[in-house]
C-alpha cells in the first residue's frame, strides 16, 4: 500500500477509487465491485489490504466478513486462511487473488486487473 497526500505525484493509472479512508473500520472488511471483480478490503494496523472475495473453497462470497488474525483474514464459511498480503494460504499454497492498494487525499484505491479465461 503506498499513502500519498498529494495525488499529482502518484500514478494512479489502473487504479479505481473504492471509498474513502474514513469509511473502512479497522480489522473489519468491506466488499466492492471494481471492474465487474468482487474484492474484499481490509484496514489492519492502519494499512488497506485488497484480495479477490470470492473463498475458492465453495465459492462463496464472504471474504469479506472474515476475521482477521496474525496477518490472515480467516473464511467465515469454513476457516480456510488467507494471507492478507499476498492472499496465499499456509505453507505458500495458492488462495486468492491480491491486489494493489493506496491512499490518496484520503480515498482508497485498488488496482484490478480481471484475469481472463485461457480456453
Amino acid at each position: 500500500m503506498k499513502n500519498s497526500e498529494n495525488c499529482e505525484q502518484v500514478d494512479l493509472d489502473g487504479f479505481k477509487r473504492v471509498c474513502p479512508i474514513k469509511n473502512l473500520s479497522e480489522q473489519n472488511g468491506k466488499r466492492f465491485m471494481v471492474s465487474d471483480v468482487e474484492i474484499a478490503v481490509f484496514l489492519v494496523n492502519g494499512k488497506v489490504y485488497a484480495l479477490n472475495n470470492i473463498c475458492p473453497h465453495q465459492h462463496t462470497a464472504l471474504i469479506y466478513d472474515g476475521f482477521i488474525e496474525d496477518g490472515y483474514v480467516i473464511c467465515p464459511a469454513h476457516g480456510w486462511m488467507f494471507n492478507l498480503e499476498t492472499g496465499k494460504m499456509p505453507l505458500n499454497r495458492k488462495g486468492l487473488e491480491s491486489y494493489p492498494t493506496l491512499i490518496c487525499n484520503e480515498n482508497v484505491y485498488v488496482k484490478v486487473e480481471k484475469k481472463e479465461p485461457k480456453w
